[in-house]
């Protein structure tokens, strides 16, 4: 394989991270609209992102936190973004600078974004034998269910019933997913 000096994966990487950015901004002028709304996950001991104490302790290395009823003060920076959300009907302010999300979901219109931990290596977790409907739904089903409660993230607000079956039913048609198209 002949080697490369372009670092393409970080360029994808960011241009989808400036999706993400894009739609927080959209949200933070206009609001939500329709039915959309969101699950962020992100890395909490990563540079820059600010978060309680209490959090960090319940969630030492990864937390998702949803976009959807219950936010204020949404502010999209160049490089974060800050919003309050409450945890335990207590008001919190949190800073997520976007090189530190790991993962975007909009449920409403089964749309998912993934982003590898840049100390890992992507190329490990992708086997050529894997179809890219598997990957799929394994990355819808990682990101929504560290949305929940009892997952691995945490939730900015606990979900109701209608929430919860709307996450279980999300689909992968629009999942983008940098290790689908990986070779080893």
């Amino acid at each position: 394989m002949a080697e490369t000096h372009i670092d393409y994966d970080a360029k994808v990487q960011n241009a989808l991270r400036e999706v993400v950015k894009t739609v927080l901004k959209e949200t933070e002028e206009d609001g939500l609209k329709g039915d959309h709304h969101f699950y962020v996950a992100f890395k909490t001991q990563a540079e820059g992102v600010d978060i309680p104490a209490h959090l960090v302790s319940r969630f030492p290395d990864e937390m998702t936190i949803v976009v959807q009823h219950k936010y204020w003060g949404l502010k999209v920076l160049p490089d974060h973004f800050e919003i309050g959300l409450s945890f335990n009907q207590n008001p919190e302010h949190l800073t997520i600078p976007f090189a530190a999300i790991v993962g975007f979901v909009d449920p409403s219109v089964q749309f998912a974004l993934q982003f590898h931990d840049e100390n890992s290596d992507p190329a490990d977790d992708f086997d050529d034998t894997t179809e890219t409907e598997d990957i799929t739904e394994r990355v819808t089903e990682t990101l929504v269910s560290s949305a929940g409660n009892g997952g691995t993230g945490g939730s900015s607000a606990p979900e109701d019933d209608a929430d919860k079956s709307e996450a279980s039913e999300t689909g992968g048609d629009n999942i983008v997913t940098l290790d689908a198209f990986r070779r080893k």
